[in-house]
C-alpha cells in the first residue's frame, strides 16, 4: 500500500491511498464468506459455494462493493498511522480508482490538530478576588442549617414568601388541559422557584381554599414553549419555625457544644470554599488569557460537529421542537439568530480550549495514570448517579473513553500551568494555590502512566477543564 498526506489548510488535510488487489485478498475472502451466507445456491449448503460459483450467480460488482466497503477505513488508518496524522473527527471518503484485479485507489479529506505555536509558560500572573467571610454570610449559613431542624406549624393567614403551601395545580394551552401539568397535594416552598414563573406572585396573598390563575410559558413536555393557563388552589398554609440558634442547637446539630464554635467552624467552612473559586477563577482566567495570546486555527468539521451537538442538547427536553425552541428563546428577550450566534462562539471556544490544552499536555509531556483516570470515572459515575462500572460500560460503548483520559489530561496540563503561575489577590497578597493544584509529577508517577492513543477520533464534546479546584466543586 502507498499513501500520501497532502496539506489542505492548517487543520485539514488529503490522504491519497493506493491499494494493489493482491493485499485485498483476506477481504475478497471474508466478503465471499458473507455473501455465500446469504445466497441459497442448489447443490451447496449455505456458505459452502466457492467464489466463481458466486460471481456466476450474482456478477462481481457486488463482491466488489463488500470488498470496498471493508477495505476503505482499515486501509485509511494504517495510511493514519504510517503518516503520524493527528486526526479529528470522521472522514470524507472518496473512491478515484477502482481497477478490478489491479488497484484502488482512494482519498480521504479529515480535520486535523493543527500546529500551535505557544508563548512563554511560565511567569504568567494573575490576580482573584480576596477570601473574605462576612458574619451575614455565616448567619445565612447557620440559618440554612437552622431550617434543616425547623417545624412546620399551620397558620390562618394568607401565604407569605417562605411559607409552605399544599396545592393543586392544573394547566391549559389553548383550552386543552397539559395532562403531565395536573397534580394534587404538592407540597411547595413560595419563593424557592421550583416550579413555574408567575407561581409565587400568584399564591402569595393567598388564603387556604382559594383558587389563583396566572399565565405562564412552558419550559418542557408537549406544549415545552407554549404559553399556558395555569390555576393553582391552595389548601394549606403552613410555616416554618426555626430553632433558636443557641447551645442546645449546635450541640443538636453538630459535634460542637458551644453556638460560637459552631459559628467559628461555619466561618472555617466558607472561607475554604472561596479559596476553592480563588482556584477557579485562577484557573478560568489563565486558561482566557492563554486563549487571547495563542493563535489557535480551527478545524471546520469538528467546529460544526459541536455545534450541532449543542442544539442537540438544547432541544432535547423540547422533543426537538424548532417551534418550542424559537418560542421560549421569545419569552427569554432573545432571537433565534442571537441563540445561534452564541452556540457557534461557545463551540469555538471549547474547540480552541481542547486544542490549546493537548497542545500544552504535548509539550509538559503530560501523562495520566491509572489512579487518576479511576478516579475520574467514579467522580463522573457519581454525578450520573450510575455505579462506575456501568459508566464505564456506557463509554465503551460510546466509544467515549479515549475522551475521558483527554479531559483528564488537559486538567492536568492547565493545572501544570496554574502551579507555576503567579496568583494575587486583590489585596496584593500572593495565593498559594498547592493545596488545590498538587504538586509536579515525579518521575515514578509519570512511569506509572497509562498511554494515550495515537490518534483520538472523536468529536469533541464540551471542554471539560478539570483539576483539583473542580473536582471539589461543580459549577
Amino acid at each position: 500500500m502507498k499513501s500520501t498526506v497532502e496539506q489542505l489548510s492548517p487543520t485539514r488535510v488529503k490522504i491519497n491511498v493506493e491499494v494493489p488487489f493482491d493485499e485485498l485478498k483476506p477481504n475478497f475472502d471474508r466478503a465471499y464468506r458473507k455473501i455465500a451466507q446469504q445466497v441459497r445456491i442448489p447443490g451447496f449448503r449455505p456458505g459452502k459455494a466457492p467464489a466463481r460459483v458466486l460471481e456466476s450467480r450474482i456478477g462481481r460488482a457486488p463482491v466488489l462493493d463488500e470488498v470496498v466497503n471493508e477495505a476503505i477505513p482499515a486501509k485509511y488508518l494504517e495510511a493514519v498511522r504510517a503518516g503520524e496524522v493527528r486526526t479529528l473527527g470522521q472522514p470524507d471518503f472518496e473512491v478515484t480508482k477502482l481497477e478490478d484485479r489491479e488497484v484502488l485507489e482512494f482519498t480521504a479529506e479529515v480535520d486535523i490538530r493543527p500546529e500551535i505555536a505557544l508563548p512563554e509558560l511560565e511567569g504568567l500572573s494573575v490576580s482573584v478576588d480576596d477570601v473574605e467571610v462576612t458574619d451575614e454570610e455565616v448567619a445565612a449559613e447557620l440559618d440554612q442549617l437552622r431550617a434543616r431542624f425547623g417545624t412546620l406549624t399551620g397558620v390562618e393567614r394568607p401565604a407569605q414568601d417562605g411559607d409552605f403551601v399544599s396545592i393543586d395545580l392544573s394547566a391549559t394551552v389553548d383550552g386543552e388541559e397539559v395532562e403531565e401539568a395536573a397534580t394534587t397535594g404538592l407540597s411547595y416552598e413560595i419563593g424557592s422557584g421550583q416550579l413555574v414563573d408567575g407561581i409565587d406572585e400568584a399564591i402569595v396573598g393567598a388564603n387556604a381554599g382559594e383558587t389563583k390563575t396566572f399565565t405562564t410559558q412552558l419550559v418542557a413536555g408537549q406544549y415545552a414553549g407554549r404559553e399556558a393557563e395555569v390555576s393553582v388552589t391552595v389548601q394549606s398554609v403552613k410555616q416554618r419555625e426555626l430553632p433558636e440558634a443557641d447551645d442546645e442547637f449546635a450541640q443538636l446539630a453538630s459535634e460542637f457544644d458551644t453556638i460560637d464554635e459552631l459559628k467559628a467552624d461555619l466561618r472555617e467552612r466558607l472561607a475554604k470554599m472561596k479559596k476553592v473559586q480563588q482556584g477557579v477563577q485562577a484557573r478560568d482566567k489563565i486558561l482566557d488569557e492563554l486563549l487571547g495570546t495563542v493563535e489557535v486555527p480551527l478545524p471546520e468539521k469538528v467546529v460544526e460537529a459541536e455545534v450541532e451537538s449543542r442544539k442537540h442538547d438544547a432541544v432535547h427536553d423540547l422533543d426537538h421542537s424548532e417551534e418550542a425552541l424559537a418560542q421560549l428563546l421569545e419569552s427569554q428577550g432573545k432571537t433565534l439568530d442571537e441563540f445561534n450566534a452564541e452556540v457557534q462562539a461557545e463551540s469555538e471556544k471549547a474547540v480552541r480550549t481542547q486544542l490549546l490544552l493537548d497542545t500544552i499536555a504535548d509539550t509538559e509531556q503530560t501523562s495520566v495514570n491509572d489512579a487518576e483516570l479511576t478516579e475520574r470515572i467514579i467522580y463522573q459515575a457519581q454525578r450520573f448517579g450510575v455505579s462506575p462500572d456501568e459508566y464505564v460500560q456506557r463509554a465503551q460503548q460510546s466509544g467515549q473513553l479515549s475522551a475521558i483520559y483527554a479531559d483528564v489530561r488537559r486538567g492536568k496540563a492547565l493545572a501544570s500551568i496554574v502551579r507555576r503561575a503567579t496568583v494575587t489577590d486583590a489585596s496584593g497578597a500572593v495565593v498559594d494555590l498547592a493545596d488545590l493544584f498538587g504538586a509536579e509529577d515525579t518521575t515514578e508517577a509519570a512511569e506509572d502512566s497509562t498511554e494515550a492513543p495515537a490518534v483520538v477520533e472523536a468529536e469533541p464534546a464540551e471542554t471539560e477543564v478539570t483539576d483539583a479546584a473542580e473536582s471539589s466543586t461543580e459549577k
